[in-house]
């Protein structure tokens, strides 16, 4: 199957936050389905990294 990510859950997913249900970590981690991730999620995540590295030095 293909399942497009929210960009929450890849975060969640990949940091292993426990807000992320056992369901959805169970269709990421299984090889059979497709994992879609929109250009929107990748330019959310990059603003979400810009961000944290701004308060991280300011």
């Amino acid at each position: 199957m293909k399942f497009l990510l929210d960009t929450h859950a890849i975060i969640w997913f990949f940091s292993g936050n426990p807000n992320l249900s056992n369901t959805v970590c169970e269709i990421i981690e299984d090889t059979n389905n497709q994992k879609l991730i929109s250009l929107a999620s990748v330019w959310e995540m990059a603003i979400k990294q810009s961000n944290l590295v701004k308060r991280i030095w300011d």
